[in-house]
């Protein structure tokens, strides 16, 4: 059977913080058995459509996902086990805040089948959490974090670095506090300002003034550098982690393999049993979900078929940001056109057509070819949306 992932989306959360663009919402009262039973129907809709996969992830996002009553965790996870495999060693991820972090309610999750927990600490200085939006304080977080290694044998939690004023100095420290409580996996963003949030609304009227690029690249060599060195070297660009501790789930994201988005907002990326695969989306809004799911038994808005050529782009642009890259075999496996052919020459054998723009990445090093995988190398990672970019244009 083929493998799937399954992505679960919470839209809500107690509070909407300034840098977040993700599909979250604040909402008053939740009917936690109305939620139940749309997630169950969505579930029933995508097993028809899909017929027999075998799961290997399952993550709850948000939102706050840690909000959820542990009883739709546990709906959730039978219900996909009533339709589908589950893996022997299915990685069930919960993303967490630690305000929402209790001891008990994490026992009630863990029972329910959450293997691993993804906490939303952001930072721990208190001044920072509250330029943040964040409800919690660093004692809290470092609370949240002592539950979740005494609850879970895998646990991970996020930074937000490149903040506004941020010294080398003060980050380092900030690193050398956050890997004594590292259990194997970090996520470190840096702080972009995003469309349609409260930061993007303190830039434009000239009251908040990001990090200059520079010395973000600054933060980002130095942050691989320290991870490295305390053995959790990045696997991806925003994520380190030490040998057999990468998150199972995003890495199906990135070597583009199947998922199946649930919830409000959810994006995926299924294959048919016609073979065709797949982009879909549901509708964002959460009433608006639970009203088309209520109405057709599902909340998708759109479908749509993705053609050789953007299967091609959405495999470069997901693959180039690991550092294994992409096997040059599979970016043969879904060429139909002689467009695309001449274009991959780099997955050709014997003497491949020229390719200028892809020649040229690959003579200044932003690109690389060893044992059969191209990748971007990890130095060049602080222009990897431009390398990306290029690429795509070479095509």
């Amino acid at each position: 059977m083929q493998p799937i992932a399954v992505y679960v989306h919470w839209p809500f959360c107690l509070k909407k913080c300034p840098y977040c663009d993700f599909n979250s919402h604040v909402r008053d009262q939740v009917d936690h058995e109305a939620w139940r039973r749309a997630f169950v129907a969505e579930i029933d809709y995508y097993a028809r459509l899909l017929g027999p996969r075998h799961v290997t992830s399952v993550f709850f996002g948000g939102g706050t996902p840690s909000l959820m009553e542990p009883q739709t965790i546990d709906t959730i996870l039978k219900t996909l086990g009533q339709h589908w495999t589950i893996d022997q060693h299915v990685e069930i991820t919960l993303e967490a805040n630690p305000t929402s972090i209790e001891a008990g309610k994490f026992q009630d999750f863990r029972a329910a089948g959450i293997n691993r927990v993804s906490v939303g600490v952001q930072s721990l200085r208190d001044e920072q959490l509250k330029f943040l939006g964040r409800e919690h304080s660093a004692t809290e977080a470092l609370k949240a974090l002592d539950i979740a290694a005494k609850t879970f044998d895998r646990y991970s939690f996020d930074l937000i670095y490149a903040r506004p004023g941020q010294t080398m100095e003060e980050w380092d420290k900030e690193l050398t506090e956050a890997l004594s409580h590292a259990n194997g996996h970090l996520s470190l963003y840096q702080l972009t300002i995003e469309d349609g949030t409260r930061f993007k609304v303190l830039v434009e009227q000239g009251d908040l003034s990001p990090m200059d690029g520079d010395s973000a690249a600054d933060l980002y060599e130095m942050t691989n550098d320290r991870i490295a060195a305390a053995g959790m070297p990045a696997y991806e660009i925003s994520n380190y982690a030490s040998h057999g501790q990468e998150s199972r789930h995003n890495l199906t994201y990135w070597r583009y393999g199947d998922y199946v988005g649930i919830g409000p907002g959810a994006h995926g990326r299924i294959t048919l049993p016609n073979g065709e695969k797949h982009a879909t989306q549901t509708y964002k809004k959460p009433e608006g979900w639970l009203e088309a799911v209520a109405a057709k038994g599902h909340g998708q808005k759109s479908s749509e078929a993705l053609s050789s050529q953007d299967q091609l782009e959405e495999r470069l642009m997901m693959g180039l940001r690991l550092r294994e890259g992409i096997p040059l075999s599979s970016l043969r496996a879904n060429e139909e056109s002689a467009a695309i052919q001449k274009n991959l020459w780099i997955a050709s054998s014997d003497s491949p057509p020229r390719n200028d723009g892809l020649e040229m990445l690959l003579e200044a090093g932003l690109l690389a070819i060893v044992n059969n995988r191209l990748y971007v190398p990890t130095d060049k990672w602080p222009v990897l949306d431009h390398i990306i970019g290029k690429v795509l244009m070479a095509l």
